[in-house]
């Protein structure tokens, strides 16, 4: 096949315009974090620190259907770091519990998600 104008080797492959996808929801999830109350967003960083550890092939983050009672435990630690810093902001412990799970749950969701459309394909 010939061109007879200069057709570079790389147009050929990806299109860098297909990842600019996952770059704008990562922007509209930082913008959206930024909104959350002083309290959930510390404890959002607790929850992407324990899930940032926990990261890694073969991680109990990927399973198919992840264990419940391993969710428990993550929310207890996490819920072990935060007490001292929303204690004094008197929110019920009912209430702190099940913020720390719905954000947990949340960020491993995002997590799994992010993983399935990188790696997905290449295995």
């Amino acid at each position: 096949m010939y061109y007879d104008r200069f057709f570079p080797f790389y147009v050929a492959y990806a299109n860098p315009a297909l990842y600019d996808g996952e770059r704008i929801q990562e922007q509209e999830f930082a913008l959206m974090k930024s909104y959350y109350p002083e309290a959930a967003g510390r404890i959002q960083e607790k929850v992407e620190e324990e899930c940032q550890l926990l990261d890694y092939e073969g991680s109990r983050l990927y399973d198919e259907y992840p264990d419940k009672f391993m969710l428990h435990q993550l929310c207890r630690q996490i819920r072990m770091q935060v007490e001292g810093e929303t204690a004094a902001q008197g929110v019920p412990d009912s209430l702190m519990d099940d913020l720390i799970q719905v954000l947990l749950c949340q960020e491993i969701s995002r997590r799994r998600c992010r993983r399935r459309r990188n790696y997905g394909l290449y295995r």
